[in-house]
């Protein structure tokens, strides 16, 4: 069964974050197309999305642009945050040219799972003053955790059907295990 992230779910996990809810409207534009005052590239935003791809189970559909959605409004008015996104990116793009040859996102999933493994990010503390792997933690790997969790489709997939700031959610954390 296929788990498909929507709009409202960026939404919703952008809400549990206390963030703008700027990503997920339609991107400004110069009139030509051209997206404009955002203060993520579209190589940060290719390689959250290569990071959730390895971070989100398997039967996680649709992770591009929830990513880019939610990764638009975590950042949209602050801006230290997409530094320290970019930042992140380009250390992890450095190690893994050191060890791949390529950039993070231009890796298979196998690979950007090996990368992320033999530099301990999972083991890593998250720190956004920290060593690079800690800042690695704390922008990449747990903010996209987060951003999955406090959605409703990723809720779903812990068992959380309603999760906090959701309609129905605070009633469902309020009755006793005999409900």
């Amino acid at each position: 069964m296929s788990h498909e992230l929507t709009r409202r779910d960026a939404i919703a996990a952008l809400s549990a974050v206390g963030a703008s809810l700027a990503g997920c409207v339609a991107p400004a534009t110069d009139g030509e197309g051209t997206e404009t005052d955002r203060p993520l590239t579209d190589h940060d935003r290719e390689t959250l999305s290569a990071a959730a791809e390895v971070l989100y189970p398997d039967d996680v559909s649709e992770i591009e642009p929830f990513v880019a959605r939610y990764a638009g409004g975590r950042t949209a008015d602050r801006p230290e945050h997409a530094e320290g996104i970019a930042d992140a990116v380009a250390y992890l793009d450095e190690y893994c040219q050191a060890w791949f040859e390529s950039d993070f996102a231009a890796l298979s999933p196998d690979e950007r799972d090996e990368a992320l493994r033999r530099m301990g990010a999972e083991k890593a503390d998250s720190d956004p003053n920290g060593e690079d792997t800690e800042r690695l933690r704390y922008f990449v790997i747990n903010d996209l955790l987060l951003a999955l969790y406090a959605s409703p489709t990723g809720g779903e997939l812990v068992g959380i059907e309603n999760p906090p700031g959701h309609p129905g959610g605070l009633a469902s954390y309020q009755r006793g295990p005999e409900s």
